[in-house]
């Protein structure tokens, strides 16, 4: 018996282009022996296509809800974030990856640093400014230089300007509220840069994959270009000792626990050179790139976890989640909402 599988993809964010390629990815390599497929796009003006043909909403959603799993391919706002999560929920539809809370929280990178700086994990000094607020003289004191200009609630790098003169930061800010009214200014954290994908498996046991260390050839850090232009190198593993390597995995963990994370992590980390051996969080992804050539399954893939076999794992535990009864164990007929 097939499993009726919808891939949800493309979105109204900035990052539109990039759930395409995702998308494409998964669409690639799924079981289609094993899984029905429907493709489910939002295209950039929030009109929904079912399978390459325009479909109005409530249509669209009957569709979703009649599937035995969703499968979001989205990344950032109007998707990750938390917003189709609430959808499926109230959909009653089992989906992939993280729940409500998670994505929204790890959307927004002030709220996941003060939720990570709580559960004792190291991130570099920051603040949070929403709109029309500037920096105060106390945060210039408090931050060293070079700080980070980030849309707080965006990804994929969007937005992000370096500033090595406070000279600099009013034309920063404004870069970045052109994405996210909401910025936050953070202190540059010095050290290698290493990420660690977390995945959650069926029986709910959580596992870190190996480190992967990102070596930037382009702008000096990992923007845009050099996340999707081939301006970065991998190295998976990092040339890193055992103990190095399980304190990472151990903080990555302890992230997707923090964030109450569901399915699929990647933990993105600063390990410095010199000082303290503890890593800093730098950011999180709860919807990492999911082509073949994003972090999250090549590092996967160098663990002995093949791309289909990923998509499996995650489409498990989704069903599996959906069996240990979320909602209280009421059957999912009783939880989805009429639609008519």
């Amino acid at each position: 018996m097939t499993t009726r599988l919808a891939v949800l993809y493309g979105g109204q964010s900035g990052e539109h282009d990039v759930s395409c390629r995702s998308a494409a990815s998964i669409l690639a390599h799924v079981d289609r022996a094993r899984y029905r497929v429907t493709e489910v796009l939002i295209d950039k003006d929030g009109g929904w296509h079912v399978d390459g043909r325009p479909t109005a909403l409530p249509a669209a959603l009957r569709v979703l809800r009649a599937q035995d799993v969703v499968f979001p391919a989205l990344h950032g706002p109007y998707g990750e974030d938390g917003t189709v999560a609430s959808l499926l929920e109230w959909l009653g539809v089992p989906y992939v990856g993280n729940g409500v809370f998670a994505s929204a929280a790890g959307m927004d990178k002030g709220v996941t640093k003060r939720l990570l700086a709580a559960e004792g994990l190291r991130v570099s000094p920051g603040v949070t400014l929403r709109p029309g607020e500037d920096l105060s003289p106390d945060d210039r004191q408090r931050l060293d230089l070079p700080v980070f200009v980030k849309p707080a609630r965006a990804g994929s790098s969007l937005g992000v300007v370096k500033v090595d003169d406070w000279s600099g930061v009013p034309a920063a800010l404004e870069q970045a509220r052109q994405v996210d009214p909401k910025v936050l200014v953070e202190q540059g954290a010095r050290g290698r840069e290493i990420d660690v994908a977390v995945l959650q498996h069926p029986d709910g046991r959580v596992q870190a994959g190996p480190p992967l260390e990102i070596r930037v050839t382009g702008a000096g850090f990992f923007d845009y270009d050099a996340k999707y232009d081939g301006g970065a190198i991998f190295q998976i593993p990092a040339a890193l000792d055992a103990a190095t390597t399980e304190v990472l995995q151990d903080r990555a963990i302890r992230a997707f626990q923090a964030l109450d994370c569901r399915g699929l992590l990647r933990v993105d980390f600063f390990l410095p050179a010199e000082g303290s051996p503890e890593p800093i969080v730098n950011e999180v992804n709860t919807f990492p790139g999911f082509t073949a050539a994003s972090q999250f399954p090549q590092i996967w893939q160098k663990a002995g976890l093949g791309f289909v076999d990923l998509i499996d794992i995650l489409i498990d535990g989704a069903l599996a989640d959906e069996d240990r009864s979320r909602y209280g164990g009421l059957p999912r007929q009783a939880r989805a909402v009429n639609l008519v």
